[in-house]
């Protein structure tokens, strides 16, 4: 009821609200400064929100050159102002907006209908910085801040095409949240750049204040833990992806950027495998992929095989375990469980602390609790070793967050395996798989290339072959330039004295 009355209160305003009933509404805030001004024997009324506007600004490029000025109307009055961005209007809601953004208003006390408005808002944005998420040793060190004008400068320095398009959207009701969304004209598919567009003017929600979150509003499945869209901080690989064909947006306030469609395998790339040597950076890929599997399939192995499948174990290895379990008066379902929630304890905490004392934490902590709870018989030195490499492996994952999901989904798989064993694992395994290939990321597959399978998109899966070898743009993208260069021409090798 009280977002239809809001509503209706806000439908009401935008119909009948005039610009004395805006200077009446402006007026109740302490920070709403007024006061007025004569000129040529004219009274002008100056009003603007204080911390909203540069104070120098205004002094100095502003009510400098008033002063100068011939106030025959309001058009002359701002004439010599050195501003670009002025206009006059009679629109209440014109005058709402542009005052809340830091813009100054000024009327004739004569003709209070008709205002002038000039912006001198505050700029209180920080510097471009390096990447804190997506640290890399080799490449631009250069990351996303919240100034949604910077963000768009430091693509288009990297991408100086007059075919790099910028639609900006105003999204959230009470935010009204600057979005601003980015393509290549001639490379992207119609179908993907529409249907991005479409969920963003399509979306209803009152406040818009990230990026993340934004993300999640559109993706196609909200109620699947795996993400659909790629959130990053660093502008080259927005760059590289809209050279790619795909379709982006920035929010303005966030210091990242999402983009799409995006596939599974894509979330376990790294920019920096564009840095290395093509054989480097396929082995390091290869050891993510291995990584993750390990991390989900580690804990479940062993709850299953202790739980039924002792046989599976050889003896020498079986003797050590039971030595480590001999004490042990939990199953090792609970076992499993307890050391899972107190990595997932430590590492939250280590977020959340500042960051020295969250350092310390996680590695303090770790070890004094793992040896604690082994030494009172609590867990098996076994568990505790597996349950550590099953969290450092879960940190190779580039992308925060699938880190995430791979970090949850951990816990059905324990479960399972101490419900039924390994046809537990197998059963949740096959789930998994088969809520990936139902997903897809602004109607494209999600577990492209594998399924369907691409076999020339291949060549940057699993491995990354040499920059020669990828002449092409992905098949799934549809891209309507599907050719990065002439193939034939690159493996062509000329002799020097030729």
């Amino acid at each position: 009821m009280l977002v239809r009355w809001m509503k209706q209160r806000m439908k009401n305003q935008h119909h009948q609200e005039t610009v004395e009933d805006v200077y009446t509404m402006l007026t109740k805030s302490s920070d709403f400064s007024q006061y007025e001004r004569e000129q040529n024997q004219r009274t002008y009324e100056i009003s603007y929100f204080q911390t909203m506007i540069d104070i120098d600004r205004l002094h100095r490029d502003i009510l400098l050159h008033l002063e100068k000025a011939e106030s025959k109307d309001l058009s002359s009055l701002i004439e010599p102002v050195p501003i670009q961005n002025k206009l006059i209007t009679t629109k209440a809601q014109d005058v709402r907006d542009k005052v809340i953004e830091g813009f100054i208003a000024i009327r004739d006390k004569n003709d209070p209908s008709t205002v002038a408005l000039i912006e001198a808002g505050l700029a209180s944005d920080r510097e471009v910085t390096t990447p804190e998420v997506e640290f890399s040793v080799s490449g631009p060190q250069e990351a996303f801040i919240e100034s949604i004008d910077t963000n768009i400068n430091l693509i288009r320095k990297r991408l100086p095409l007059p075919q790099l398009q910028v639609k900006e959207l105003t999204l959230g009701k009470l935010t009204k949240t600057r979005v601003a969304v980015m393509y290549v004209e001639g490379l992207v598919d119609e179908a993907n750049l529409n249907t991005m567009l479409q969920r963003l003017n399509d979306l209803e929600y009152d406040q818009v204040f990230d990026s993340s979150s934004l993300a999640q509003m559109i993706t196609d499945k909200t109620m699947s833990i795996f993400p659909q869209l790629i959130n990053t901080e660093r502008p080259e690989r927005v760059s590289a992806v809209l050279a790619e064909g795909k379709v982006a947006f920035l929010c303005d306030g966030s210091p990242e950027g999402v983009f799409g469609p995006v596939t599974l395998v894509e979330f376990f790339s790294s920019l920096e495998d564009y840095y290395l040597p093509w054989q480097i950076a396929s082995s390091v890929r290869m050891l993510r992929f291995i990584s993750v599997a390990f991390s989900i399939l580690a804990t479940p192995i062993y709850v299953a095989v202790l739980t039924y499948h002792y046989e599976l174990i050889p003896k020498d290895l079986l003797a050590t375990i039971m030595a480590s379990r001999s004490n042990i008066p939990f199953p090792p379902l609970i076992e499993a469980i307890f050391l899972e929630l107190t990595i997932e304890l430590l590492r939250e905490a280590g977020a959340r602390l500042p960051t020295k004392v969250g350092q310390t934490i996680g590695i303090v902590g770790g070890i004094v609790i793992g040896q604690a709870s082994v030494e009172a018989g609590l867990t098996s030195n076994v568990l505790l070793i597996i349950v550590a490499l099953a969290a450092l492996a879960s940190f190779t994952t580039p992308v925060y967050q699938m880190g995430n999901t791979i970090r949850l989904i951990r816990f059905p798989f324990i479960v399972s395996a101490a419900l039924l064993g390994g046809v537990g694992v197998a059963f949740c395994g096959l789930y998994t798989l088969a809520h990936l290939l139902h997903l897809t990321s602004l109607g494209r597959p999600y577990l492209s290339p594998l399924f369907p399978p691409r076999i020339k998109d291949w060549k940057d899966a699993f491995i990354r072959m040499p920059f020669n070898y990828m002449s092409e743009r992905p098949v799934y993208l549809r891209p309507r330039d599907k050719g990065r260069f002439n193939f034939k021409r690159a493996m062509e090798k000329h002799d020097i004295d030729e």
